[in-house]
């Protein structure tokens, strides 16, 4: 069984301008290159990984994409194109093709200040775009209404393969339960959406890893989604904030183990191969 961490990320501090929230301090301020996940991933048995864009600059996917040639690990990438633009989008998405594994593309929605950014109808342009080059768009809301404009973009381009991350960023600290449930059996009914079985940096900045308070969350994605439509990520390195990766590796593992071999092996690889088509 092929193991794949389907959400990591790398940058070199002080090339890029990384913005993080006031509660993050200083914590991230280092290097995350593969030099330094490549041993963790070898403990945690893991095989391959998704690479997943920081920033929504091209010139950070074109980075990513060489990397996707020249670290052995690294089997897709999730980019960014200006979803605005769709003509520029266009042209980024095929000056991408030679470059490396394009998988996906993500814009992180929670800056954009209009809550209905993504249902601009330039940006509806572009995600049809995404959807005939059989791209995954990757949706992270963190507020109610960005949650409706990412169910209505994966409701009205029904060929738009949507991956929600992180589990829909879940209340766990405040062991709170609505409107996140509802709101992830809405997108359960959608059968383009997927989840990523990971903890995103909403929750980690103010949470340490604990299986078992996450555990009725993933149980409750799992429940409505299935193995096929759920994928096991780290979140490498933001997650470090919350846990080590072996820590959090070990309670996907944990999260899991009670489901049938066969869902174990979609969910911590095989999903991942089908839906990003590697």
């Amino acid at each position: 069984m092929t193991v794949i961490d389907c959400h990591h990320h790398f940058w070199t501090f002080g090339k890029r301008a990384h913005k993080f929230p006031p509660a993050v301090g200083t914590r991230l301020d280092h290097d995350y290159m593969p030099e330094h996940l490549r041993p963790q991933l070898k403990a945690a048995g893991v095989d391959k990984t998704i690479l997943v864009q920081v920033l929504n600059e091209v010139d950070e996917t074109h980075e990513f994409l060489q990397m996707s040639k020249d670290v052995d690990f690294v089997a897709g990438v999730v980019g960014w194109v200006p979803l605005t633009d769709p003509r520029a989008c266009a042209k980024a998405l095929e000056d991408m093709k030679p470059l490396g594994k394009l998988v996906g593309i993500r814009t992180l929605i929670a800056y954009e200040p209009d809550p209905k950014w993504l249902l601009q109808s330039s940006v509806i342009e572009s995600l049809k775009l995404l959807a005939k080059a059989g791209l995954v768009f990757e949706a992270i809301p963190v507020n109610e209404a960005q949650f409706e404009s990412v169910l209505a973009v994966t409701r009205d381009i029904p060929d738009l393969k949507v991956a929600l991350n992180h589990l829909g960023n879940p209340p766990v600290p405040e062991n709170a339960w609505e409107p996140w449930a509802t709101n992830l059996a809405r997108a359960a009914a959608l059968p383009n959406m997927s989840v990523k079985l990971s903890a995103g940096l909403a929750l980690v900045v103010k949470w340490k890893w604990s299986t078992v308070e996450i555990r009725r969350y993933s149980d409750h994605v799992l429940g409505l989604f299935g193995a096929d439509r759920v994928m096991a990520g780290s979140n490498w390195p933001v997650v470090e904030l919350g846990g080590t990766y072996a820590e959090v590796l070990q309670g996907i593992t944990d999260l899991i183990a009670d489901l049938s071999l066969t869902e174990r092996a979609k969910i911590l690889g095989l999903s991942a191969q089908r839906i990003y088509g590697i």
